[in-house]
């Protein structure tokens, strides 16, 4: 290949970065402006600024995509942007104990790369989307003490590589899936203080024997039953005696 060449692939290659960092601040400024922000933990987040990795809880990596977006304690309220979703390379979604309000948007279930979801302690209401089963990539799914409501989607148990699946302190109805059983990765499962019915499906007390499945916590429910199990490793099945 020329110089001359070479020259223009560089200068696409940095025309084309400009303008995802672009586009990611516009996706994030918009969330920004969905939020009440008293504290003003989000006063670096400025439109005018080329490139979003310069903001403070924002973090990218050597190609400037945004890959974590840390807010947890942030005292933040109002609802999550359905643009979101538009952050390909983000990996960690850390939006923990604040008053975020509304549903989880379908489209967070675009975020093919994300390894982290953390909404936990919030105020979000509405279904868990089955879009979520689309992240492959999930290790941790922790959507506890929030007032979701509706089934556990069967979709969750496409995520093959989940390790800690916490949805406790809900208000989540129907049976738990037998799909779960799909996610040998799975260490803990933890679904108390919610309004679950039926027994846990076979196929998830088997991950106990043929996974990683060291606790499973479905007390405060509807559930039928009571099994413990402790074998090599210690686990531990808990529900209503």
């Amino acid at each position: 290949m020329k110089a001359w060449q070479l020259s223009s692939l560089s200068i696409l290659i940095i025309v084309s970065r400009m303008v995802n960092s672009n586009l990611e601040g516009d996706i994030l400024y918009a969330q920004r402006r969905a939020w009440n922000d008293p504290n003003n933990v989000l006063q670096t987040w400025d439109p005018t600024l080329v490139n979003p990795c310069t903001w403070f809880h924002v973090t990218c990596n050597l190609d400037n995509f945004v890959i974590r977006v840390d807010l947890g304690n942030a005292s933040l309220s109002g609802p999550l942007s359905p643009r979101l979703g538009g952050l390909a390379n983000l990996q960690y979604l850390e939006l923990y104990s604040n008053f975020i309000t509304g549903a989880i948007p379908t489209e967070l279930g675009n975020l093919t790369k994300l390894v982290s979801l953390d909404l936990y302690e919030n105020r979000l209401t509405g279904a868990i989307p089955s879009s979520l089963g689309n992240i492959q990539s999930l290790a941790y799914m922790r959507l506890y003490s929030n007032n979701l409501s509706g089934a556990i989607p069967a979709t969750l148990g496409n995520l093959i590589n989940l390790v800690i699946l916490d949805f406790s302190s809900n208000a989540l109805s129907g049976s738990i899936p037998d799909s779960l059983g799909n996610i040998e990765s799975l260490v803990n499962l933890r679904l108390n203080g919610n309004n679950l019915f039926g027994v846990i499906p076979e196929q998830v007390l088997d991950l106990i024997v043929t996974g990683n499945l060291t606790e499973i916590n479905v007390s405060d429910n509807y559930m039928n039953g009571t099994t413990r199990n402790s074998g090599k490793r210690v686990t531990t099945v808990i529900q209503d005696a």
